[in-house]
């Protein structure tokens, strides 16, 4: 391989690695969830663990780390006993909100057309 196209991959490697983390993080399994959540103004954490279905304390806590260390959580501490903490988005968060809301509208539209979709597949398969 030429010394020019190692420079070429390199570099591309070097851009897509951290634009591939953070799709990793923004569209994990719980933080679709905590982004639109979150979107309808602060929110504590545990209206958070009642609200996402099925996510554990841990799970919910790592999340929210990795989250506002991307830069698109706020945590808010307020000096109360016990400590209330709330967590709302950062205006980057907040653009990022407008295309996972016309996602998630896409999901709800053509879960009944998937769910076909499958069922006739998996008939079709077994045939």
């Amino acid at each position: 391989m030429s010394q020019r196209h190692t420079r070429v991959s390199e570099q591309v490697t070097n851009e897509a690695c951290p634009v591939t983390e953070v799709l990793d993080h923004v569209a994990g399994k719980w933080s679709i969830g905590i982004l639109v959540a979150a979107a309808l103004g602060p929110i504590r954490f545990t209206e958070l663990e009642r609200g996402i279905e099925g996510i554990s304390r841990r799970m919910l806590t790592l999340n929210l780390r990795k989250l506002e260390r991307d830069g698109l959580l706020v945590r808010t501490v307020y000096p109360t006993v016990p400590p209330k903490v709330e967590y709302s988005l950062t205006p980057m968060a907040k653009e990022l909100h407008t295309h996972l809301t016309g996602l998630v509208d896409w999901a709800q539209r053509h879960r009944t057309a998937i769910a076909e979709a499958r069922a006739a597949y998996d008939t079709a398969a077994n045939e």
